[in-house]
């Protein structure tokens, strides 16, 4: 187990969409181990496996955020895919490990079902409602090579994109 630096925007890295997972290995158990040690470390609610610079289609979500007790692992999804959005959606501050002290109010739907694999290679789905769909559906972006700083309208991207500029000229975005 292992805290792992995350990949920081503009890391070209993050544009790139993951490849399937074709085996739930020993490799596989030991990334998701350590994107939740990373993922706790940072304080986050979830994270991809591309947010540490690996290509695997992979995310994990917190216990709590996914519905579960605070003492439960985090949820594994591998090869993640949504299989149903609601078409009731609402706007809410969104934060993401791979940009630092940045929310902003981003859309997405109120409820979210996603279809993925376990640490044990059986698949199940989960219908979340709320954070938990926002988690997935910002998570299962991160597979596709979308960030969201993509889902802001050109004035908040421009905001946003101005704020990490002033971070990184100051030397506090690394």
């Amino acid at each position: 187990m292992a805290v792992r630096p995350i990949v920081k925007h503009p890391d070209p890295r993050l544009r790139l969409p993951t490849v399937a997972v074709s085996a739930v290995t020993d490799e596989i158990r030991k990334l998701c181990e350590d994107l939740a040690d990373t993922m706790f470390a940072a304080n986050g609610a979830g994270i991809a496996a591309i947010q540490v610079g690996s290509y695997e289609k992979i995310f994990l979500v917190d216990a709590v955020v996914a519905g579960g007790r605070e003492e439960g692992p985090p949820v594994v999804f591998i090869n993640p895919e949504i299989t149903w959005l609601s078409p009731e959606t609402e706007s809410k501050d969104e934060g993401c490990l791979s940009f630092p002290g940045i929310f902003t109010p981003v859309e997405r739907s109120l409820r979210a079902i996603v279809r993925a694999q376990d640490l044990k290679g059986e698949w199940f789905e989960l219908d979340g409602m709320e954070l938990t769909a926002r988690c997935m559906l910002h998570e299962t972006d991160h597979c596709d090579g979308i960030v969201f700083l993509d889902k802001m309208s050109a004035l908040k991207r421009e905001i946003v994109k101005r704020k990490i500029k002033k971070l990184q000229k100051a030397g506090k975005w690394d």
